[in-house]
């Protein structure tokens, strides 16, 4: 019987990567990953491509933070601004220690260390938008990430295992059928000029005229499930409650909405993280949206608090402040992506062009 990292490897080397000989490929991830680490070099090495990894230990980047002068803040390692412009593939295998470990980084000192980065982020972000570059990013289940999602070790390893169809005899084959499954859907909404979601929270309503919206089926994030564009950055108008939890830069923040205007989200307010929704606003360009989506995927129920997962939600849609992706045709720039989720089962609806295209998260769109 192949072991599940074997099939998780392969999937990820062959399907997600489609790694070819001769080609460069860089891994990020944490020393608790290990395991599969070695089966996914493994399966790399077998197919010709030259392997290199970084494994940061508990607490790295804390202690980075708290640790740096500005010089260090400032400091590219020329090493890693030479993967993102030169390598051929790059995968990220999440594997936290703790999920919180930056939550008490000196603002300031990240965000200098957020502004250094910037440049190499926009290399990244032009190479995975024409695929330039090939970026995948997984997750290895961990005590900290099961603790979070509130289940048992073994609990969470399933998870995330059946999220990615890895106990089907052929997990390529089942993401092949969702990304056929979701051609359909982005083809219709590719014709479509506004959107509207609602629910008895929600009535917000966006331009997606001349924008692409992208079929994501499991190559650039394993797992996935979902469909998703940018929309006009002025266009957003309305108000917005996401109801999941979400954790970003180790902050947790529940319940927020949104007051938009022209684009702008001009008013806040959460039932917790208030206070870190405050200084998110300050950061440039996170006061407009850079991505609205749907997710897709029924076999991720439940809200972990990891937005790896929580945003392919089966019935859910998404949208992210900052940073839009380019191959969507999107324009705003900020040194943040940060995806907020609302859950569209209970009564949920999807507008497109005045015509209901989704209910009870669900499409309605025919075959």
């Amino acid at each position: 019987m192949v072991d599940i990292l074997q099939k998780y490897a392969h999937l990820l080397v062959h399907y997600c990567l489609e790694i070819k000989p001769d080609e460069k490929l860089y891994i990020s991830t944490t020393t608790l990953a290990e395991p599969l680490l070695r089966e996914v070099y493994r399966e790399a090495v077998k197919a010709g491509a030259y392997v290199d990894f970084n494994m940061s230990f508990r607490e790295q980047n804390r202690i980075f933070i708290t640790e740096a002068n500005d010089r260090q803040l400032d400091y590219v390692l020329p090493a890693y601004k030479e993967m993102m412009e030169s390598y051929d593939a790059y995968l990220v295998i999440r594997a936290p220690f703790n999920i919180r470990e930056d939550v008490s980084n000196d603002p300031t000192k990240s965000a200098r260390r957020q502004e250094a980065l910037h440049i190499v982020n926009q290399i990244y972000t032009k190479r995975i938008a024409d695929r330039s570059l090939k970026r995948c990013l997984c997750q290895f289940p961990t005590q900290a990430a099961a603790q979070e999602a509130g289940m048992s070790l073994e609990e969470y390893e399933y998870f995330v295992y059946n999220a990615c169809h890895l106990y089907s005899d052929d997990p390529s084959a089942e993401w092949i059928k969702v990304r056929n499954q979701q051609q359909h859907i982005v083809d219709s909404l590719n014709q479509c000029d506004n959107i509207t979601y609602k629910n008895k929270a929600i009535d917000i309503s966006f331009s997606v005229k001349g924008r692409t919206w992208i079929n994501s089926d499991g190559r650039s994030n394993m797992p996935s499930g979902e469909v998703f564009s940018s929309p006009i950055e002025n266009s957003v108008n309305g108000t917005i409650y996401f109801d999941y939890p979400t954790v970003f830069m180790g902050h947790e923040v529940a319940g927020v909405t949104l007051e938009v205007s022209e684009g702008k989200v001009i008013s806040w307010q959460a039932e917790k993280g208030k206070e870190f929704l405050d200084h998110i606003f300050t950061i440039d360009g996170a006061r407009y949206f850079g991505e609205v989506a749907v997710g897709t995927n029924y076999q991720i129920q439940k809200p972990t608090k990891n937005i790896l997962f929580d945003e392919k939600i089966g019935g859910s849609v998404h949208m992210a402040l900052g940073q839009s992706y380019k191959q969507t045709g999107g324009l705003n720039k900020s040194p943040i992506h940060w995806d907020l989720i609302s859950n569209m089962k209970d009564g949920g609806e999807i507008w497109a062009d005045h015509k209901l295209i989704y209910k009870n998260g669900k499409f309605l769109l025919g075959e």
